[in-house]
This record gives structure tokens, sequence and C-alpha cells, in this order.
């Protein structure tokens, strides 16, 4: 199973368009050369550098699967011309509901099992899985997770210590350095890609302001997002999070987001439940030369008020307009509006910080100085879905049994099911996908259940009715066993099969 991608172009004046996969890139960094003599790196030496490096690091990296909340309705085909099932086996068809799951990676970062991935690898999540690199599951909870820098901050509980990486300074990084992406691509876990970093702080077309990457080469695709992107002291020094590519696998172009930007998200979920920034309620665009000369700036620096968001911003109430330029924040300059941005975002909603900026007067341009207490950056969209929890036991959430919804039998779903007269036993009407009875598999690797089939037996007991099948499943408890008999409607064959579905309370 694979991470689905969230793709963007860029700009159509390069010879290729190309597409922002959310993938993960990583990358490894070189030491500098001695200042006396010059050591000659062999391909023997280098490889079993990254040998060393790699077997540090692969024990913290995890494969995660994200089972989704809402399931996808999988058509079956359409109802042949003429059938005279009309619309009875065209709702058949459109049985079972599947839910939707995506796979990537990610890595933990302290022996109490706290674990950074992409927040793209869990979003909209009922149920998260986290396997380890000695092979050992476990559910997690989602602690918090900025979209902004799209890092998501999971934990377990393993009831032990557990490996785990060390964050390197990414601000060390060189273009040049060598480093490892290590994670599950296609979901083959354990995965080791080399390249060298490419690029440092690189922005793309549809990151947020709070993304700078770093790029690089190492074979990055589908399923290493969230991933770790290792230095060649096996230090963490960024985490995969986009492709550059024209097919949807990787191009040779990857981006990690900085380790040190991820730990800053990562401390202030740890600490605060949740990323808070800074928020002025404007529109801005740079000041470029052009802006400079016609109105007779001395540098082509600053930001230019496109748009006040509403009167009750932080900006409108202070009394900021649009075509205002601001030029310092707090007695320094401001570069541009990507600059602004940053550093606004960086104080603490409710601080007050004060901001020199420029007003067009008739032919005159005043310089002025203002106080404005920040208000809190929304999250994207408008929702805050920073705030979002998923608890271990999310799935027990509906209080039914297994995560099944299941009802009585009526003559009406006799007749949509072909089942013969006299048959006992309830019917299912809903799986929830957050539930592990949904990852239960026949055989042939098909779901054990699916919405439509006749519970009529759990344990050797006749399910008769709800309150039978309500009165047996009460007494069952974790780690129990369960054999369920269950009748089956087959669209192929239009008849129902008996299916033996086996499984172990969790």
């Amino acid at each position: 199973m694979l991470v689905s991608l969230r793709r963007i172009t860029f700009p159509t004046a390069l010879p290729v368009l190309l597409a922002f996969a959310f993938m993960g890139a990583g990358f490894v960094r070189a030491q500098p050369p001695g200042n006396s003599t010059t050591t000659q790196i062999t391909p023997e030496k280098l490889s079993l550098s990254f040998a060393e490096v790699a077997k540090a690091v692969e024990p913290a990296v995890v494969n995660i699967e994200a089972k989704g909340k809402v399931p996808e309705i999988t058509a079956k085909g359409d109802p042949t011309p003429g059938d005279s099932d009309d619309i009875m086996d065209f709702f058949r068809r459109q049985l079972p509901r599947r839910p939707q799951y995506a796979v990537g990676s990610g890595f933990i970062v302290d022996k109490s099992g706290f674990i950074l991935t992409n927040a793209h690898v869990i979003e909209n999540a009922a149920r998260i899985t986290v396997k380890l690199d000695s092979g050992e599951e476990y559910q997690a909870k989602l602690v918090g997770s900025d979209e902004e820098t799209d890092i998501a901050i999971l934990k377990i509980e393993a009831g032990k210590d557990l490996p785990f990486a060390k964050l390197g300074n990414s601000d060390d990084a060189q273009v040049g350095d060598w480093v490892l992406a290590i994670g599950s691509p296609f979901g083959l876990a354990r995965t080791v890609t080399a390249g060298i970093v490419s690029q440092t702080r690189r922005e793309t077309p549809q990151g947020s302001p709070f993304q700078k990457f770093i790029q690089t080469d190492a074979a990055i695709n589908k399923g290493n997002s969230g991933g770790p992107l290792v230095n060649m002291k096996g230090e963490v020094i960024g985490i995969n999070s986009q492709i550059a590519t024209s097919t949807g696998d990787s191009n040779g172009i990857g981006f990690a987001l900085p380790a040190n930007d991820a730990f800053k998200v990562y401390s202030l979920v740890r600490k605060e439940g949740k990323v808070r920034r800074g928020f002025l309620g404007v529109g801005l665009e740079s000041v470029k030369a052009e802006y400079a000369k016609v109105y007779g700036l001395a540098d082509p620096a600053g930001a230019i008020i496109t748009d006040v968001k509403d009167r009750t911003s932080p900006a409108a109430v202070a009394g900021l307009k649009v075509g205002d330029v601001i030029t310092e924040l707090n007695g320094q300059k401001v570069a541009n509006a990507q600059d602004l941005i940053t550093r606004i975002s960086a104080v603490l909603p409710q601080q007050e910080v004060n901001l020199t900026f420029l007003r067009e007067n008739g032919q005159n341009v005043d310089r002025k100085t203002v106080s404005v207490k920040l208000g809190e950056r929304p999250p994207i969209g408008g929702s805050d879905d920073t705030q979002r929890k998923l608890t271990i036991d999310a799935a027990n959430e509906t209080q039914k049994p297994f995560g099944l919804t299941v009802t009585d039998l009526t003559p009406a779903l006799i007749e949509t099911y072909r089942l013969a007269d006299g048959q006992k036993g309830v019917i299912v009407k809903e799986i929830n996908p957050a539930s592990y009875i949904a990852d239960v598999k026949m055989s042939n690797g098909n779901d054990a259940l699916n919405e439509g089939d006749l519970i009529q037996k759990i344990n050797r007991q006749s399910v008769e009715s709800l309150k039978s099948f309500n009165d047996i499943v009460g007494k069952l408890k974790p780690g129990d066993a369960v054999v369920m008999e269950v009748l089956a409607y087959n669209r192929g064959s239009r008849s129902t099969q008996l299916k033996i579905v086996q499984f172990t309370v969790q």
C-alpha cells in the first residue's frame, strides 16, 4: 500500500513540468577535509561508512500505516442492461465499502516512544499502526501536528525503552555532503538510499512560509514520507517531505524539512499541544528594485501591505493600512515579505511588537512607528486541525462490539441478500474502519467481513437475533479466540456461501 501523493507543478518557464509529491527526502553529511594532508576516500571506505550509519539509525526508523476515517465506496461494476435484479443488484454491487490506507515512515526521537513523521502521512487517520524495526506493532496516538511545516508527533506505549535517533544541527549541512535516506518506499521497510545535499534552504512552489528544505538527490519514493535524512555522523538532519517528479517516482530531486525546524515544532507540541504563531492579519508583497526607485527608497527592502484582512485584525486595530511599507520590526530591518512573516510568526500571540513603516502622503513618504498586539495565526483551511487528537483506543469509542454495527433480519434484507426462508442471524450493516476487525483477512487475502454478511454462529453458539449476538460477544475479553460462521452473498454467482472468520479479541 502506498502513500497517496499531492502534486504541485513548477512554473511553465522550466523545460519540463515537474510535480511535487509529499513523499520524503533525505541526506548525509560528509566530513570537511583536513588542513595538512588529503585522505583518499576509497569506495570500500565509503561503503563501510554507509553501512555503519545505516546500522546505527535503522533501529529507530518505523513504518507507519494510517487507516482513513471515511470508507471509500468501491463500485463492483454497472448493472447489466435488462438485468432483473435492477436497483437491488446495483446496491449490492456497491458493497463493501473499504477504508482508505496511507503508508509512510517515521523515526523515534525519545526512548519513551515519541515519533516524528509528516502530517500528511496520518491526515484524517482513524487508526495509526506503527511497526518497529524489530517487527513489533503498536497502535499510536497523535500528540499533535503542524500543517504549516507538515510535521506530526506520534506516541506509542511499548512499556520499555526504545532505540531513538539523534537530531543533528541541520544548519551545518553543506552542498555536497553525503546523506542517507531511510524509510519504507512502496511499503518496503528498512530501505536505505544514498546521495548528496544538492541545496539548502530551498523553497518550493507550494511550500508554506515555514518550509525551507534541504534538497538532495538521494532516491526518494512513495512511502518515504516522514523518514529521516541522516548525515555521516548518524544524525538526523531532515525529515523526508517532498519530491519533484514528472512520473510520480524519484527523479533525484527530493526535499527534507531541516531537523532544526522540526525540533522547534516538536518542542512546542510537547509543551503546549500545538504550534502557536503570531499574526498581523495582512496580505504582503516584497519591495523590489522598481518599487524602491519609484518611491525613492534607499534600499529595495521591506514588505508592502496589500490587504488588511478585517477591521478586527491586529494590523487594522493598530491603524495600519493598505499601501503601508513595513521596513523594521523591533528596530531590525525587514528584508522582504517572507522575512516579516517568519519573524512575526516566531513571536507568541498576544505579545506586542514595534513596527516601523512608510506611508505615502501626497508627494511625500512619511516614516511612522506603531505598537501592535499580535493575534494567533489561523491554521490552514481555517479549522484548528493542529489540536486534533487520536487516542490509542479510538477504535473503541463507538462502543459497538468488534466495531460492528449489526441489525436483525427483516423480510426486505432477506430479499436483498437472497437468503433462504428460515435463515437466522444478524446482518453486518457497517464496519468501523478504525476497528481491528476491519483488518482481519481470509486465507486468500480478502477481507473477512463485509457489509451485508450474515453472522450465524459465534464460537459454536447460534446467533438468532441482535440480543443473542450482544449476549455472546459481551462475555468475550481481550485474548479470547473467536470463530464466526458467516453466510456471505457472492455477487458473481448470485448465491450465498459459508465463510469461517477467525480472529483474536483485542
